[in-house]
């Protein structure tokens, strides 16, 4: 898998998925809101079990390319220590989630099988 830690500019939209777990949902739910409230972005539900790819528990955030100067590095700094899997979206999963990740953290090996990957 390429993965890059800092995130570039290079696509018109994008997801970024807060990983948390019971310790730390009530913070991620927090950062998630904050985030959509702040940048005006839609916020998926607070995931409190492994869904798709992800092996952790999530929040999706949908950002496009607009957006990414100023919700990346507001991202960053206020994560707290939470991983961060940011991903383009081209329309090629597999891609979207190998060539085209980043990681705002901690890398996680995602469950790619659901794409036909690895």
């Amino acid at each position: 898998m390429t993965e890059i830690k800092h995130p570039i500019n290079i696509h018109k939209h994008y997801h970024a998925h807060v990983y948390f777990d019971s310790n730390t949902v009530k913070f991620a739910s927090n950062l998630c809101g904050q985030a959509g409230k702040r940048f005006d972005l839609k916020v998926g539900r607070v995931h409190q079990k492994p869904v798709g790819p992800h092996p952790k528990w999530s929040c999706q955030i949908s950002f496009s390319d607009k957006d990414f100067d100023q919700f990346i590095p507001w991202l960053s700094e206020n994560r707290n220590g939470l991983t961060v899997f940011v991903h383009g979206q081209t329309g090629d999963d597999l891609k979207d989630h190998t060539d085209y990740a980043y990681w705002l953290g901690d890398t996680v090996q995602l469950n790619l099988s659901i794409f036909g990957g690895e």
